[in-house]
């Protein structure tokens, strides 16, 4: 829906239209993408966990987000891309613009980056930078655990998304916390 070419007579490569009307006003796809999105009305979900006998999972919704063709698969089924554990290393789970995200596999590297000794807030800076490096627009946050229960996260800032809020649960912790980061 809402790409161009028409997904009913072509099969692509897709893109998103510059312009659409909304109400009666024209705005840029990316003026009206931005200006709906906050840290609340996203429904994505990441998770890393690290079981008592040190086993690392991850996993990942997706959102279901806008502009997807019919059969399209996103980036949660793809792994390396919406999530990535190995126990020998940790794990980490991404959100963000899924097309994105297959194209640089960001769990999978944040995983490889905290094998090489990397704290895993590190490896998760590591893998949006180089992201930046070719998308520096794009839209996206990875959160990390290292097989010690270390974590981090990071994301990318964009217009509408500066900080991204994520939550903790160990035994070390009284109750789940509720973590911040800010957008590089």
């Amino acid at each position: 829906q809402n790409v161009v070419p028409d997904s009913s007579k072509s099969c692509g490569p897709y893109k998103r239209p510059e312009k659409e009307t909304c109400k009666g006003e024209e705005k840029t796809l990316t003026e009206k993408y931005f200006s709906q999105r906050n840290i609340r009305n996203h429904d994505t979900i990441g998770m890393v966990v690290i079981g008592a006998s040190g086993n690392v999972a991850s996993g990942t919704s997706t959102n279901g987000a806008i502009h997807k063709i019919p059969g399209r698969v996103g980036d949660s089924p793809i792994a390396g891309a919406g999530s990535y554990a190995d126990s020998t290393a940790g794990g980490a789970a991404a959100t963000g613009d899924g097309d994105i995200m297959m194209r640089f596999l960001p769990s999978y590297q944040a995983v490889e980056y905290m094998r090489m000794g990397m704290d895993p807030t590190a490896a998760c800076q590591k893998v949006i930078s180089r992201i930046q490096k070719y998308v520096p627009k794009f839209f996206g946050a990875v959160i990390c655990a290292n097989t010690t229960g270390s974590y981090g996260a990071a994301c990318n800032k964009v217009p509408g998304f500066t900080r991204f809020h994520f939550m903790v649960s160990s035994p070390l912790l009284a109750q789940p916390t509720e973590q911040v980061v800010d957008c590089t």
